[in-house]
């Protein structure tokens, strides 16, 4: 009997089949658009989390002023030397201490030029960072005090400046500053922000401040903890070692923060998560829609099919079995489009995350989920316009034309 059924709503749909195409049109792109989001946010969300694995989480970051949303900084006291040094000699478990000050300039060499990051920071950086070198070495001690001039470069800097040559030895002009390379980066990528982390130039601080930056201050402070030391029990220790060195009264808020990268991985993800989410919840919107689509198209089809409907109930068919025939039809429709939707969402998924170099990370769930929403579609939208044939009046369905 459901066989027969079957057969039935198949040949009516096939009838038309540019209409039944147009109908699930609307749940094609409704679960092709849930599962292309959802996909992506999570690819989004996986590259995050392993762009801030690489920084370890034993890293810790001090900048002035209260950062997030409404929180000014601008305004806030920088840090000084003598802040440095402070947190070297009096908190324990520390693996490096590396102050940093940041900008942007161009960068000559030869013929060639490229405007990048500088940062302006000590060898304690690369530890703080674990960023390792691919040729040349570190600054040596005069060079870190600044008495010498010393660049280390980035792997996208070079290939701008040296193509595929060896630049160690060379010289560049970083701004109005001549200075020797004496040593390339590892590659590290882009970071969770989506910046190239390669694209930098290093030089010491001391430097830095004097030739590119004019200030005797520093802008941010980048700690490491040594293996097996807690990072919240460093934080506290670096928030009660300010507050005393800034004179900050009991009661008032900190004009500096120290966020640790557990603190910066969880807002960050808890974003993209929410993105996603939102973004998930607005797609999904186009399945109601296509849902509607459904419900229309089939009152099109019990108006044009009343004859047929008449003559089926005058030689015996029940309510039951008119009203089943219309409700597979819609089933079929929708579950043709959640079918179709998960195969194009993937596709769509896999073409955009692979152009964005993250991660493909489908979830089962959320495909489960939008086909088995699909097939209730069909039986929601497609229940009234079954019943609607089911009741109709024998005698006067025949009289229709």
């Amino acid at each position: 009997m459901f066989f027969e059924t079957t057969k039935l709503a198949w040949r009516a749909i096939s009838r038309n089949l540019l209409r039944s195409f147009l109908t699930v049109l609307g749940v094609v792109i409704g679960v092709a658009a849930v599962i292309a989001m959802v996909t992506i946010g999570n690819g989004t969300t996986a590259q995050v989390q392993q762009e801030l694995s690489r920084l370890g989480t034993n890293t810790l970051f001090v900048r002035p002023g209260q950062w997030g949303p409404g929180r000014a900084s601008s305004e806030a006291k920088r840090f000084v030397d003598a802040d440095v040094e402070a947190m070297r000699s009096q908190i324990s478990g520390l693996r490096a201490v590396a102050p940093v000050n940041r900008g942007t300039a161009t960068v000559i060499a030869g013929g060639a030029n490229h405007s990048t990051s500088v940062i302006g920071t000590t060898n304690d950086y690369l530890i703080a960072q674990d960023w390792d070198m691919a040729l040349g070495r570190n600054f040596e001690p005069t060079e870190d005090r600044g008495s010498q001039a010393a660049c280390i470069i980035g792997e996208t800097l070079r290939k701008e400046l040296f193509g595929s040559a060896n630049p160690v030895g060379q010289s560049i002009r970083v701004s109005n500053v001549a200075c020797p390379v004496v040593g390339v980066l590892t590659s590290k990528g882009q970071s969770g922000m989506g910046d190239d982390q390669d694209d930098t130039v290093i030089m010491p601080l001391k430097l830095h401040q004097r030739r590119i930056g004019g200030t005797t201050t520093i802008s941010s402070i980048t700690l490491s903890a040594q293996d097996g030391i807690s990072t919240s029990k460093v934080q506290t220790d670096v928030q009660n070692l300010l507050r005393e060195r800034r004179r900050i009264a009991i009661g008032r808020d900190d004009d500096f923060s120290v966020n640790d990268m557990t603190q910066i991985a969880s807002a960050m993800t808890g974003t993209t998560v929410l993105l996603t989410g939102l973004l998930g919840a607005v797609a999904a919107v186009s399945l109601l829609v296509g849902g509607i689509g459904i419900m229309n198209i089939m009152l099109v089809s019990v108006t044009e099919r009343t004859r047929e409907i008449g003559i089926r109930l005058a030689i015996g068919a029940v309510e039951r079995q008119v009203l089943t025939q219309f409700l597979v039809e819609a089933v079929m429709l929708s579950v043709f489009g959640g079918a179709t939707g998960i195969l194009t969402g993937v596709a769509l998924a896999y073409g955009v995350v692979t152009y964005m170099s993250v991660p493909f990370v489908p979830s089962p769930t959320i495909i489960a989920l939008a086909f088995a929403f699909s097939a209730a579609i069909g039986m929601v939208f497609g229940y009234f316009p079954a019943r609607r044939a089911a009741q109709l009046n024998p005698i006067e369905a025949l009289r229709h034309e």
